[in-house]
């Protein structure tokens, strides 16, 4: 940028020489003074092509801060064409600061680069159009002087730079997201640890159990990770209960549409599916050859809100009895899915494999 506008001052300072070559009352002959005048003409006008061409925005005032020349960018950028001679400092419609503090037009940069008669760096301004939409710039303010080094004007290019606004929103945004998301999964794993040791009687139980839904939680978390926003119901499901696939399709059947779920309500399912599938394969239909586990699902629309049922349905495994104290899995269901995703959910401890209904409102709209 800065060789930019260099470029343009030089080209500015030989559009002067040539007028001062031209000037009235020189001693040249009349033909020597009509090619002085021609060549600035000619100057002049490779001048504005030059700044007419150019994407960014450049306007130039004289050295009272009137507006003397802007090129069609600038236009763009102000959204209106201001008029020149009358116009002054800059030809924004309103100015502010980067905070949305108004800025005065007699105190933006341009007017402190022709006031102190020094070049402005480093600053950034928001031009308001008539529209009310604003737009972020970066301003190059930079004196010009004649020959003789007397401040004449002033030449400024104005930089749009929303896009990287907006870039610098979207990386603050996802930096919110993460903190949000590191504090609910700590919050998480504080209260695994604190409800698995409340289930267990020895330390080594304990560190199983706790590396097992640790790791459940990890993969939701990457399948969240892979799928940017949202994961399927039943990429949870699979993520736990693939591994006890036999390769008949009859084992472990699934059933339901395609539902996409966002992170809150995939962690929390994903835990719970986890217990299911722990309780499974330790005491349930997948302990036994032979056993099965089905899991069916639908949504349902009511008058104002979509829900989410599944049922879980353990056959072929050993006899089942109610528990004597609720685990981990069973506290889950019942206390944790409630207060966490608003979640109900039905236990039935059938003799012949546990059943597990479970309904839980969804989001209006969640991105696939």
């Amino acid at each position: 940028m800065d060789e930019a506008i260099g470029f343009l001052e030089s080209e500015l300072d030989r559009a002067v020489a040539a007028f001062g070559q031209a000037a009235p009352g020189d001693n040249v002959v009349p033909i020597e003074t009509a090619r002085s005048q021609a060549t600035l003409r000619e100057r002049e006008r490779r001048f504005r092509e030059l700044l007419d061409a150019l994407p960014a925005a450049i306007y130039t005032t004289d050295a009272a801060g009137r507006i003397t020349y802007y090129n069609d960018a600038a236009a763009v950028l102000w959204g209106h064409r201001p008029r020149l001679g009358t116009s002054e400092w800059c030809g924004s419609w309103k100015l502010y600061w980067p905070d949305g503090t108004p800025l005065p037009h007699d105190q933006c940069p341009m007017a402190v680069a022709l006031k102190e008669n020094r070049a402005v760096r480093g600053m950034e301004a928001a031009a308001e159009r008539p529209d009310g939409t604003r737009v972020p710039f970066i301003p190059y303010p930079t004196p010009i002087h004649d020959e003789t080094g007397k401040l004449i004007g002033a030449v400024n290019m104005l930089v749009d730079i929303t896009d990287r606004k907006r870039a610098e929103d979207q990386q603050a945004l996802l930096v919110r997201e993460l903190h949000h998301r590191v504090k609910n999964t700590l919050a998480t794993v504080q209260a695994i640890m604190g409800s698995t040791a409340r289930t267990v009687d020895n330390i080594e139980d304990f560190k199983t159990a706790l590396l097992g839904r640790i790791q459940s939680l990890s993969k939701t978390h990457l399948l969240l990770a892979d799928e940017q926003r949202a994961v399927k119901f039943e990429d949870i499901l699979r993520s736990e209960l693939d591994a006890f696939d036999d390769g008949s399709k009859k084992r472990v059947v699934f059933s339901g549409p395609e539902v996409p779920l966002i992170s809150q309500i995939a962690v929390s399912l994903g835990m719970a599916i986890h217990e299911l599938t722990t309780n499974a394969a330790k005491y349930g239909a997948l302990s036994v050859f032979g056993g099965k586990v089905e899991v069916t699902w639908s949504v349902t629309i009511d008058a104002t809100r979509r829900r989410l049922a599944f049922d879980w349905l353990e056959s072929g495994g050993p006899p089942v009895a109610q528990p004597l104290k609720p685990g981990f899995g069973s506290r889950l269901l019942s206390f944790v899915l409630p207060g966490q995703i608003q979640a109900k959910s039905e236990i039935d401890y059938a003799p012949t494999g546990i059943r597990v209904h479970c309904e839980l409102p969804l989001p209006a709209d969640v991105p696939a």
